[in-house]
């Protein structure tokens, strides 16, 4: 009997491994394929760019190869450089879409479907919290205020300008009660006082004080991201555009 069970439970770990030996292989194919789609992106822009100045970097190749895309993020020293997509019809359709509109686990960024990237007091961009710091995962570092003292600035190029944005508070909120900062719904301000409202809000919250703050007036980008400290729980970046 005694062998019996012992045979049973070496077959159940066998399982268990195979289990998991194939779970990892799909996980490690998946992120191949996904950091491909970019890696081909990205290669357009270089060689469109090949004799230009970094300022000068030309994205409308790719704006044309996908009507969905509004805009390339890019955090430089950080491997966020992504395009950000907008489906105001199909809320949430790039949550597990890659740019080419294929399934994908890891998603493309996509900035909530009530934005307006020419109008909005504020344009959020929501993506995944990848475990290999994929996607927003390495928003993860702006914990640190170090992190942030050497990365502060965020792109954004849109087909109209090439816009830079200063992080001003980095925070972590949950979501999902009736208590939380619903901070993503702060998309345009009623007046002053609903826009000093919202700052003080993210200031008052942020891990550390960045010395930077906005005022009425001032366009803001918002990134948002799962954090994992708790449940329903948000990381959150908010900056202000400086040209």
């Amino acid at each position: 009997m005694k062998n019996v069970i012992y045979i049973f439970l070496v077959l159940l770990l066998i399982g268990i491994m195979l289990i998991s030996s194939n779970l990892l292989y799909k996980d490690i194919k998946e992120n191949k394929k996904q950091e491909a789609v970019f890696e081909e992106l990205i290669e357009i822009i270089k060689t469109s760019n090949s004799d230009a100045e970094e300022s000068e970097e030309d994205y409308s190749e790719i704006f044309n190869k996908n009507e969905d895309m509004v805009a390339w993020i890019r955090i430089d020293g950080t491997n966020i450089n992504y395009p950000v997509m907008q489906t105001k019809d199909k809320p949430n359709y790039y949550l597990y879409k890659n740019f080419n509109k294929e399934y994908s686990a890891y998603g493309t960024p996509y900035i909530f479907e009530n934005c307006d990237i020419d109008i909005s007091d504020n344009i959020i961009v929501y993506s995944h919290n990848m475990n290999n710091k994929g996607m927003f995962g390495e928003l993860d570092n702006y914990k640190s205020k170090y992190y942030y003292d050497n990365h502060k600035n965020i792109n954004f190029i849109t087909k109209d300008e090439h816009r830079n944005y200063e992080i001003i508070a980095v925070f972590r909120t949950t979501v999902y009660n009736k208590n939380c900062f619903k901070y993503y719904q702060f998309i345009n301000s009623e007046d002053e006082r609903e826009f000093d409202t919202f700052i003080s809000k993210c200031k008052e919250l942020s891990f550390y004080d960045t010395g930077v703050s906005a005022e009425y007036g001032d366009k803001l980008l918002t990134l948002s991201t799962c954090e994992y400290s708790s449940k329903n729980s948000r990381l959150v970046i908010v900056a202000k555009k400086l040209n």
